[in-house]
């Protein structure tokens, strides 16, 4: 008898340890970006920040350089539950959702302070809802600087007819119909393939984010670089519906707390990253030219007109709603 009642005493002592030991809910999360990269950064930041604002009921477990699935795929292991969590560019949503490449209309996004109204802007509503009638919730929209570099050899390229003939490095159809209409010849690749391209002579000129032409080492095979607001590009942070419907609101709220301070975070460290980078290309050697409000307007009116004109006939009605969301901003 004394031993029955051991036993039960035991259990109900050990019943408190057992609910507190309850396991952490994992989300797993994909990114392409490398360790060194500000947005990288800022992805830790938010993973640990969710951690922190749930308690510690969320493990988030960050997966960078496509070491968990390569980058075109992130999208699609997301939405079939094979991981919970994952970041992806523009470049990475054009066949399924070709939408997000508004933030390439050329000029349109061409200031940090527009950059700033984004998140809970019409233009990101419309986006996030989009993103969820295709089974994935959008909780994060991280910017990169608004700053493009045009790299180069032996010139810059600044007017329109410089343009013409320059196999450059693209960015999906829409974005390249803008460059097609000066003339230039935009073959899609990354940054580390485009590195490559350059140095072999198959690319004739760079097109990336300010911060990336310094991170990617463009300096290593061109000389010359144009910075100009042509556009920006994004990471945005995305999740597994039905994962996300699952987790209690103390859960979701971390999430959405830790995503808002993260978007801040991203323009942040895109400005910073941005601001040095000129001079430490200089310091690389490059010759740094930064465009002028009139050369900016030149290339606007026959870039621009051929984005739209590309963008409207793969988006439709909403691409034009979206259009004009975003140049309201």
């Amino acid at each position: 008898m004394k031993r029955i009642f051991g036993v039960v005493i035991s259990l109900v002592l050990m019943m408190p340890l057992t609910n507190t030991l309850q396991a952490a809910e994992i989300m797993r999360c994909s990114h392409q970006l490398s360790p060194n990269s500000h947005i990288a950064k800022v992805i830790d930041q938010w993973a640990a920040e969710i951690e922190t604002l749930s308690e510690n009921d969320i493990d988030v477990q960050i997966n960078g350089a496509n070491s968990l699935v390569m980058a075109p795929r992130n999208i699609a292991a997301v939405r079939a539950g094979e991981l919970e969590c994952a970041f992806s560019n523009n470049r990475h949503w054009t066949e399924s959702l070709p939408l997000m490449d508004i933030t390439l209309e050329p000029f349109a996004l061409r200031n940090v302070e527009i950059l700033k109204k984004w998140r809970g802007s019409p233009a990101a509503n419309l986006l996030e809802q989009k993103i969820l009638e295709t089974g994935l919730t959008n909780v994060a929209w991280l910017f990169t600087t608004w700053r493009t570099a045009i790299t180069s050899n032996g010139r810059h390229i600044i007017k329109p007819s410089d343009f013409k003939g320059v196999r450059i490095q693209g960015l999906g159809p829409i974005s390249n119909a803008a460059f097609e209409a000066l003339g230039a010849i935009p073959v899609d690749m990354s940054d580390k393939k485009a590195y490559v391209a350059l140095e072999n002579g198959d690319l004739d000129a760079g097109l990336t984010n300010v911060s990336s032409a310094l991170s990617a080492r463009y300096f290593e095979v061109q000389d010359h670089v144009t910075i100009l607001p042509l556009f920006t590009l994004f990471y945005n942070g995305y999740v597994n519906t039905t994962w996300y419907n699952a987790l209690p609101e103390k859960s979701k709220q971390a999430i959405r707390e830790a995503s808002a301070k993260a978007a801040i975070w991203a323009i942040e460290a895109s400005e910073i990253s941005a601001a040095a980078a000129p001079n430490l290309l200089k310091d690389e050697d490059m010759q740094v030219y930064v465009a002028t409000q009139p050369e900016i307007e030149a290339l606007k009116n026959i870039m621009r007109p051929a984005f739209n004109k590309k963008f409207l006939s793969t988006t439709g009605q909403l691409g034009s709603e979206l259009i004009t969301l975003v140049d309201e901003m």
